[in-house]
């Protein structure tokens, strides 16, 4: 009878919880501003189809989405963790339809720092969006700024250019010789979708054969000039226009992307 109750007392305690948020970490083995440029236009599709969606950018090196938007000469969540400002200092609407946050501008923080922010992200998820995307790096020592990222699905963007794809393949090595065995997805851009599918299945067979890894097709985004004329006007290309191949695919993508996880098995 006690389990029972307990049972009962947890049950409703996830209920009046609420979902929980779904974070994904983004990584990429394309020039630094083709990751950018997914991010805006896969989280304006989401949030077209009613998604609640924030960007997290927890880029130090590379071009990061809060710098693309010109949202990131504010404070950050290291700010927030240092005390230096309230949470809701650093959280961006922005004309696309999702919010933006910056993690950090440097990868110089103290132990005590890097616990403290780790807590204030775990903060920042429990008050966004039921889905947040982060503008990743993993670092030379096999480490992500906060570790609920290690935890999180991980997609890497690829293209069809063999320096991508085998600089893909060394991520995911790197990524299962520091976190182990788990699954990672993958997303081809600037490719057809048979392009795409021969890439996949490609660097699925390597990933499965020398590294006993499961890699997860999350989809494909073809070249496309209007993705660059949305660009250029400061908006994303589901929203400037509608009937682009692109446009089209990110639609496609965010309906998957929203659906299922990589968790859920291999989609094709």
């Amino acid at each position: 009878m006690a389990s029972f109750d307990f049972d009962q007392a947890e049950g409703l305690r996830r209920m009046l919880a609420g979902p929980k948020p779904r974070i994904v970490t983004f990584l990429s083995a394309t020039p630094q501003d083709d990751k950018g440029a997914m991010l805006v236009n896969l989280g304006a599709s989401l949030a077209q189809s009613g998604n609640d969606v924030m960007i997290v950018d927890a880029c130090t090196r590379d071009y990061g989405v809060a710098q693309r938007l010109g949202v990131d000469r504010g404070p950050s969540l290291l700010q927030v963790a240092r005390q230096e400002c309230a949470l809701n200092q650093v959280i961006h609407p922005v004309p696309q339809g999702f919010s933006v946050a910056t993690m950090a501008r440097t990868a110089s923080a103290s132990a005590d720092e890097a616990r403290r922010l780790a807590k204030t992200f775990d903060v920042l998820v429990k008050q966004a969006g039921s889905i947040i995307m982060v503008d990743g790096e993993f670092s030379d020592d096999g480490t992500f700024p906060v570790p609920i990222m290690a935890s999180s699905e991980i997609v890497v963007q690829v293209s069809t250019s063999a320096t991508s794809i085998t600089n893909a393949y060394a991520l995911i090595k790197r990524l299962s010789q520091h976190l182990g065995r788990r699954p990672f997805g993958i997303l081809v851009t600037g490719a057809t979708e048979a392009e795409a599918k021969v890439v996949y299945d490609n660097m699925s067979s390597a990933a499965t054969r020398y590294l006993a890894v499961t890699l997860t097709s999350m989809g494909s985004v073809p070249a496309d000039e209007y993705l660059h004329r949305a660009a250029r006007l400061g908006r994303a290309v589901v929203d400037a226009f509608p009937l682009a191949g692109a446009s089209v695919a990110f639609r496609r993508l965010a309906g998957r992307f929203a659906r299922t996880g990589m968790q859920q098995g291999r989609a094709a």
